[in-house]
């Protein structure tokens, strides 16, 4: 059933649009001159899957993210692990990308693991072209053909004879999957009530994108990733050219009954009010690490014009966590070295073992 646009109730929800498309724009301000961009970027990251995992009904501890991310987990990873680890690498490509690549038939495609076919992409007319737009069509093919491959290694869908190019279910994927649930023709209506948005301002149509993904249930599983497709928007718009936003961090502050109301216009100023609290978030994130970065280059009075303890700091900075042995490779010194310089700084040590331990300033 198509979502309904034709009942909106602009004049309310004109406040909380104009509030949440401030703060997210101060955040992306914020980064765009801060000199930990990257370290905060990667955290993001990290914290939008936690968060994303809480709203799914699972949890998952960031600290055993950061550590699996690093492959050095402390424990057989669980389910819900692989799952949120699984949300980091989804980000981080997007992230690689140009912005309007997530959105893009090839990008949907390959970010979904299904072997779709979209009509259109998502893109407006007219919208002025990355620089490295060009560059990303022609590995689209190539996008396509690792879409298919991935699913093809979960079973997910099975090869039919070259006379027929279309995919049909595998046997196992009816214990998964509805069979009578076409994502395909779901997906299509939702981009196509996606574009009809296409006067309204970004962050309203950011919310009625939300909206109508979770409200249609476009795909069976994984309906996580709908928040990732309406934060690469936001990023392709320009609101947040400079991040990908942590939508999960801002929803996970509001109560069950306010994000799943069955009144839309609730839902909607309920994701618009997330939104700024995903930038406020995002704000004390980074006063954070630069308070913690002034302490740190407090330690660097008296030292000597050579050291590496600078380059470990800018290290920190960049890296969730790190290891002796990365330090080592990165800053060219021994193990003791290495070790030497981690205690200069009192850094945090997360993994509370003996060897093969790793520290940061989560």
């Amino acid at each position: 059933m198509a979502y309904d646009l034709d009942t909106l109730p602009l004049e309310e929800l004109l406040v909380p649009v104009a509030d949440a498309t401030a703060a997210l724009a101060r955040l992306d301000e914020r980064l765009a001159r801060s000199p930990i961009r990257e370290g905060m970027i990667q955290r993001l990251h990290m914290h939008d899957a936690v968060a994303s995992m809480w709203l799914e009904g699972e949890l998952i501890h960031l600290e055993d993210l950061v550590l699996h991310d690093a492959l050095m987990d402390s424990r057989t990873p669980s389910h819900a692990l692989t799952v949120g680890h699984a949300v980091v690498r989804l980000r981080r490509q997007i992230m690689g990308r140009a912005p309007g690549w997530a959105l893009s038939p090839a990008g949907i495609q390959q970010l979904l693991g299904r072997n779709f076919h979209v009509e259109a992409p998502t893109i407006e007319e007219g919208a002025e072209p990355e620089n490295n737009e060009e560059a990303d069509s022609l590995f689209n093919d190539v996008d396509a053909l690792l879409a298919r491959t991935d699913a093809l290694l979960k079973g997910a869908v099975k090869s039919t004879p070259a006379s027929n190019s279309r995919t049909t279910p595998a046997e196992m994927d009816s214990l998964l999957y509805d069979e009578d649930w076409d994502e395909q023709e779901r997906l299509q209506e939702w981009q196509e009530g996606f574009a009809r948005t296409s006067s309204l301002p970004v962050l309203l149509r950011a919310a009625l994108m939300h909206d109508a993904w979770f409200s249609a249930e476009v795909v069976q599983r994984s309906a996580w990733i709908g928040r990732i497709f309406t934060a690469s928007y936001l990023r392709q718009s320009g609101i947040a050219a400079g991040h990908l936003p942590a939508i999960s961090l801002g929803l996970r502050t509001k109560r069950p009954d306010e994000r799943r109301s069955t009144n839309r216009l609730t839902r909607l100023k309920t994701f618009l009010s997330a939104m700024v609290e995903t930038a406020d978030a995002g704000m004390k994130e980074h006063d954070r690490l630069m308070l913690a970065r002034e302490q740190m280059q407090l330690k660097l009075k008296g030292r000597r014009s050579n050291s590496r303890l600078p380059q470990l700091i800018d290290m920190m900075m960049r890296n969730p966590l790190v290891s002796s042995q990365m330090v080592e490779k990165e800053l060219a010194v021994t193990q003791q070295g290495a070790l030497k310089l981690i205690a200069d700084l009192n850094l945090r040590e997360i993994t509370g073992r003996g060897r093969f331990r790793a520290w940061g300033i989560l």
